[in-house]
């Protein structure tokens, strides 16, 4: 039996892919999203904003990233 360490191939897919969806969250048509939901975050009192859209855009970008990559090579 081989003594190598299993690489979970979805996590080392996530980490290729992270960079190209962070890029978009910060390049969506010239306006910084992320830092403007978090301005908008900052400046409210009642504490009800909040930036969650923004993080299931992003790892929505990361699932259909790596989906295909992963199913490839589980065949």
């Amino acid at each position: 039996m081989d003594d190598e360490e299993l690489v979970d191939q979805k996590k080392y897919l996530e980490e290729r892919c992270k960079p190209q969806c962070v890029k978009s969250l910060y390049e969506y048509e010239g306006v910084c999203l992320f830092q403007k939901c978090v301005k908008r975050v900052e400046n409210d009192d009642t504490g009800h904003k909040h930036c969650t859209g923004q993080y299931f855009d992003y790892w929505s970008c990361v699932d259909k990233c790596v989906a295909p990559k992963l199913f490839k090579q589980l065949k």
